[in-house]
């Protein structure tokens, strides 16, 4: 299935972070929290300013993101869980 998101909206799929820590606990699924990073699969045109013109967005296709920890609506495509997000919700990208 194919997602275009609309406007400043991106499309992001969670990186889930390691099992184990360091010293070798395994940390388990209920104790985890969400992952804040996640993979740029699809942006949006951009958003329409004042003057009627488009803005494209900052982040593009395969960029590593930071997004903020509630934001977003969660999604399932082909049985994957994905995000999509404002723009105003990433809070950066990671080079």
């Amino acid at each position: 299935m194919k997602v275009r998101p609309l406007n400043d909206r991106v499309l992001v799929l969670r990186i889930h972070e390691e099992e184990t820590t360091a010293g070798g606990i395994i940390i388990p699924d209920t104790a985890k929290e969400k992952p804040q990073q996640g993979k740029v699969i699809a942006v949006g045109p951009g958003k329409v300013n004042e003057e009627g013109k488009r803005v494209p967005l900052d982040v593009k296709k395969n960029d590593r993101v930071l997004f903020s920890k509630y934001g977003g609506t969660d999604i399932k495509l082909d049985g994957v869980e994905h995000l999509i997000l404002r723009e105003d919700d990433i809070l950066g990208v990671i080079e």
